[in-house]
């Protein structure tokens, strides 16, 4: 079976940035990521460079920040008051939460902490980054009426939410 919208896909992959410095592999877990195609479960440019390929197939992909995380927005960060972080006890760079903004839900990470004053990045991560993907696509199936309907897959022992 070739990949497709509405097909289960479970690939390894090992993902590394330009430099060559691994970011992510599914290898170390030994257990391959499965997702539902064509329902934005991956990156757009991973999903598009999947299409029609089949289980045993393996590929190297490239993914420009457009078709990755999006570009890097200036505007997303912000420094704030530490009262802003009411309950928290330490404030320190590197950690992360979730905000409400008129977009909708939002991660920031913590970036630098200075005295009274908490610099938070809203961009992702990985904004701005060329991905490069090391893919072995491990099975590929058709999804049940049941993931379907939920929009992505479920696990052998069915879905856990």
């Amino acid at each position: 079976m070739q990949i497709a919208d509405n097909a289960v896909v479970a690939i390894h992959y090992t993902l590394t940035d330009d430099a060559g410095t691994t970011l992510d592999t599914s290898r170390e877990r030994n257990e391959p990521l499965a997702y539902l195609h064509g329902h934005g479960n991956i990156i757009p440019g991973l999903e598009s460079a999947l299409v029609g390929k089949q289980a045993g197939d393996k590929l190297n992909v490239t993914v420009a920040p457009e078709e990755g995380y999006g570009e890097r927005h200036d505007a997303l960060i912000q420094t704030v008051p530490r009262e802003a972080f009411e309950g928290v006890d330490e404030v320190l760079p590197g950690m992360q939460f979730q905000a409400q903004t008129d977009a909708g839900p939002r991660l920031f990470t913590i970036t630098e902490v200075e005295g009274d004053n908490v610099t938070v990045d809203g961009n992702h991560p990985l904004a701005g980054a060329t991905l490069h993907f090391d893919v072995e696509i491990t099975e590929v199936r058709e999804a049940s009426a049941e993931e379907l309907s939920h929009g992505h897959v479920h696990g052998p022992d069915g879905h856990q939410h």
